[in-house]
């Protein structure tokens, strides 16, 4: 399988920032990973293996990122407003470096983001915050309300960071009309402990009248990662 891994010292972060790139060709999909994970979880998760075809045959070329969880949300040394700021932070290496940075690697203008739990949450927030730059989200058992990682903090950047929040309020017609565009693929499971917060953002999502697809897989399970692989494939095409 075709992998190679690039870094770089991110001017958005101070930091170095490093992904995995599986393939050479086909249709680009970042990948970000969940609470704990890093760029290196989709493939220790088996998720890579499941995807071997999308990647020899070159439908698919894969981006995992590394997050910054640990040093912003789940950082629970630091600061909540710090924590937040970080957030945004990061948001700007994805928009700014991480995308320009794909479109030099893959000719091919439409641009997928998917992850599951955490991951989920920064598919879709950068996809509804930046529109044009972001064409299709698969978010698995999204957590799309940070708040209870914040000890209790809100500001206005907690606020335009949560989707849960700023989104019922969203009323700038060129804004959803743009949003209109993204093909958003919201994912659950029975048992899914995050089910309702997936079902908050599709209800609101009617509201808004963006058409979306919100499935629920009539499956329990006590690893979500058994259902992930089959559930990503089936909404990639």
């Amino acid at each position: 399988m075709n992998k190679k891994n690039h870094s770089w010292k991110s001017p958005s972060l101070g930091k170095e920032m490093k992904v995995s790139v599986y393939g050479t060709s086909g249709t680009p999909v970042i990948i970000f990973p969940s609470e704990e994970g890093d760029r290196n979880e989709w493939e220790e998760t088996g998720m890579i293996n499941s995807l071997e075809e999308q990647i020899r045959e070159g439908y698919n070329q894969f981006f995992c990122v590394d997050s910054v969880a640990d040093i912003s949300l789940l950082n629970k040394e630091s600061a909540p407003a710090r924590r937040i700021r970080c957030q945004e932070h990061y948001e700007q290496y994805i928009i700014d470096e991480l995308i320009p940075f794909i479109k030099k690697q893959n000719n091919n203008s439409f641009l997928l983001a998917a992850g599951a739990f955490l991951g989920a949450y920064y598919s879709l927030l950068f996809a509804l915050k930046n529109p044009g730059k972001i064409n299709k989200v698969i978010g698995i058992s999204g957590n799309y309300d940070i708040k209870p990682y914040l000890d209790g903090f809100y500001d206005e950047s907690v606020y335009f960071n949560n989707p849960v929040d700023f989104l019922p309020n969203l009323n700038k017609r060129p804004l959803i009309e743009a949003i209109k565009t993204i093909d958003i693929r919201l994912l659950s499971y029975a048992n899914d402990p995050q089910q309702e917060l997936s079902r908050r953002i599709s209800d609101t999502l009617w509201v808004k009248n963006i058409e979306h697809n919100f499935y629920v897989w009539d499956e329990s399970v006590s690893n979500p990662w058994d259902l992930v692989d089959s559930m990503f494939i089936e909404h990639l095409y």
